[in-house]
């Protein structure tokens, strides 16, 4: 994993006007709202009903669109791939044998999200944000 594949530094200075501390802060509450995003996801899977893959959605659509906004990649690509997991998911209606396969299929999709949550932490610390 490179320094790129987590946020488009060079990028994301230009969507802030190239303000670095404004950049700094941005990405530190990017950190904040993606770790309230993540405990929504994981409370829906633990126990999984009708609404759950719709939170999820939404949790993860929270993450896409703020980590679009500052060019990271990684998190863009990992929580678009959740949504739309959950959302095929939510769509369907299923036995409970499938809805199963359906909510491992959600979780994985859940821990590819979490590893790029853990390299934008890392990315974060290596930079002193």
């Amino acid at each position: 994993m490179s320094d790129g594949d987590v946020i488009d530094w060079e990028e994301a200075m230009d969507q802030c006007g190239d303000d670095e501390e404004f950049l700094r802060e941005l990405l530190s509450d990017l950190r904040e709202e993606i770790d309230a995003q993540l405990v929504k996801i994981e409370d829906a899977l633990k126990t999984v009903n009708d609404q759950s893959f719709l939170h999820i959605m939404r949790a993860s659509h929270v993450i896409k669109g703020a980590s679009s906004n500052l060019m990271c990649g990684q998190l863009r690509e990992t929580a678009t791939n959740l949504e739309q997991g959950a959302a095929a998911a939510n769509q369907i209606e299923t036995s409970a044998h499938e809805a199963e396969i359906l909510k491992e299929n959600v979780k994985k999709m859940f821990e590819k999200l979490k590893t790029a949550v853990d390299n934008y932490h890392k990315f974060l610390d290596s930079v002193g944000i």
